[in-house]
């Protein structure tokens, strides 16, 4: 994995750093895994514009990916190392012993020909998707299950990762990657390995133009808006705009928006870092 610095042969390419591709290895997704994704440019069905700063952008298709890796016990191959517009991180296409294919999140260092399996008999390796009562503590595990049966749902974007910490009972303590650690319950699934393409962090547009590409239509800052249309709005000059907030007044930087009431605060073992 790693990115290069473009030659500044236009003013659009001075500053921009792209993603090698280094580990891709092909550009053509599956067909039978492709799925239509529509676009509303942010209008409502009337036609009228609901969402701001939506708009254009390529046309798209979503990849069906494999959250749950149900097939336990089932040794899977992989075929490519893709690229998927609908997500930072790379994703792989397994295809099954029994004729299946399936596109799954690439985890870090998967090689093309490698074997993967998941279930509860799966050995705790690269790919490989267990449940958190068969993984070895302090493994490095990303695609993580809030509830059992549900699908990964935590640590899936490009260069996230999680460590199992400890087990108490019927529960895994997590440290998650915004530095929260928390509990989840042992009969949830994870897989081995941090998530691919970890250098999309040092990634720099370079353009407004690629911000179009990707569907982002310019954004008005509220210290440049009427009082009207703002809290941060208005003032006579260029003025700083007052406290941070959001255009229906919630604090912003530091205001917690948590549910003091929420059920699932039991299971925070300790909140991320201010």
């Amino acid at each position: 994995m790693s990115v290069r610095k473009l030659k500044p042969i236009t003013p659009g390419q001075r500053f921009r750093v792209v993603n090698s591709f280094d580990t891709i290895t092909t550009d053509k997704p599956e067909r039978a895994l492709l799925a239509p994704k529509k676009r509303s440019g942010g209008r409502n069905s009337q036609g009228k514009m609901t969402m701001r700063y939506t708009g254009g952008g390529h046309k798209q298709k979503y990849r069906i990916i494999d959250f749950k890796r149900t097939k336990h016990g089932i040794p899977a191959t992989v075929k490519t190392i893709e690229y998927d517009p609908n997500r930072s991180a790379f994703i792989s296409l397994l295809a099954y012993v029994d004729g299946e294919k399936t596109y799954v999140i690439a985890p870090n260092g998967l090689q093309v020909g490698q074997t993967v399996v998941s279930g509860p008999d799966a050995i705790p390796e690269i790919g490989n998707t267990l449940l958190l009562s068969k993984i070895p503590l302090g493994t490095v595990i990303s695609c993580i299950e809030l509830r059992p049966g549900q699908g990964a749902v935590i640590a899936r974007s490009a260069g996230t990762f999680a460590q199992l910490m400890a087990r108490d009972g019927k529960y895994a303590t997590i440290k998650m990657p915004s530095g929260e650690t928390r509990l989840i319950l042992l009969t949830c699934s994870a897989t081995i390995g941090a998530v691919s393409n970890s250098d999309h962090q040092l990634i720099v547009s370079g353009k407004a133009g690629r911000s179009r590409w990707l569907g982002r239509r310019p954004r008005t800052r509220p210290v440049a808006m009427n009082p009207v249309d703002h809290p941060m709005g208005g003032g006579e000059g260029r003025s700083s705009g007052g406290h941070p907030r959001s255009r229906k007044g919630i604090p912003a930087k530091g205001y917690r928006t948590r549910s003091k009431v929420n059920p699932s605060s039991k299971y925070i073992v300790e909140r991320r870092k201010k």
